[in-house]
């Protein structure tokens, strides 16, 4: 299902490639873009990631997670639990009625949509630096700013690296798409179809240049890539 929020931050003339601009929605499919950044201030405007849970729309921020239930019209900060650096969210994921947080100081957990969370960090010890977040089924993926990709099957109270043909472990981004996994990372994206087992380089036509996002549409794979643009694999 396609949700009606995106963070785009050059909607705006004033917003062009800065970064601070909080989040903007769209009712008609990017047509038009209007600013929903009631209770977003300061640090909490400059949005990394987006989730969805049901009708909970979830916002990772440099002042950490941010919470609303009315499409964006207004925000609540719910940071009970997350402290320092783990207040810098580059990620987050839902799986079922779990929410995963990846910061600068690794993966948070929460069970009750962000009323309060935990530090999940078992096994990630020297590379808490969570720039991406996975889910495929049970197992949540977690890739790191130089230690690659780590795998847990327990809701992140253990975690295992995964990283057999990863040869470059600055992994910027992650995203399933039925059993495939792809890791974008700095000047190449890798595809594991063994839940991070093992990876191979699928770089042909794309050109050197940090993949920090996918997204999925059917068996469509979309990579955004920094200075280049967008890029299909399909």
């Amino acid at each position: 299902m396609f949700h009606p929020f995106v963070r785009l931050l050059s909607v705006e003339p004033s917003c062009l490639g800065n970064f601070g601009c909080g989040a903007f929605l769209s009712t008609n499919n990017g047509t038009s873009w209007t600013a929903v950044n009631n209770g977003l201030t300061g640090k909490g405007l400059n949005v990394s990631a987006l989730a969805v849970s049901g009708i909970n729309l979830f916002a990772g921020t440099d002042n950490g997670v941010y919470l609303s239930t009315n499409n964006g019209t207004n925000w609540t900060a719910v940071n009970n639990g997350i402290t320092g650096g783990g207040l810098y969210v580059s990620a987050l994921a839902v799986s079922g009625t779990n929410l995963f947080a990846g910061t600068l100081r690794g993966v948070y957990f929460s069970t009750n949509n962000g009323t309060s969370w935990t530090a999940v960090n078992n096994g990630l010890t020297n590379f808490l630096f969570v720039t991406a977040l996975a889910v495929s089924g049970t197992n949540i993926f977690a890739g790191t700013h130089n230690g690659g990709v780590f795998l847990s099957t327990n809701n992140g109270t253990s975690w295992t690296a995964v990283n057999n043909g990863l040869t470059n472990t600055s992994v910027q981004a992650l995203s399933v798409s039925g059993t495939n996994l792809f890791a974008g990372t700095y000047y190449s994206v890798y595809l594991s179809t063994n839940n991070g087992t093992s990876w191979t380089a699928i770089n042909n036509g794309l050109p050197s240049s940090v993949v920090y996002a996918f997204t999925v549409s059917g068996t469509n794979i979309f990579a955004g890539a920094t200075a280049v643009g967008v890029y299909l694999n399909k």
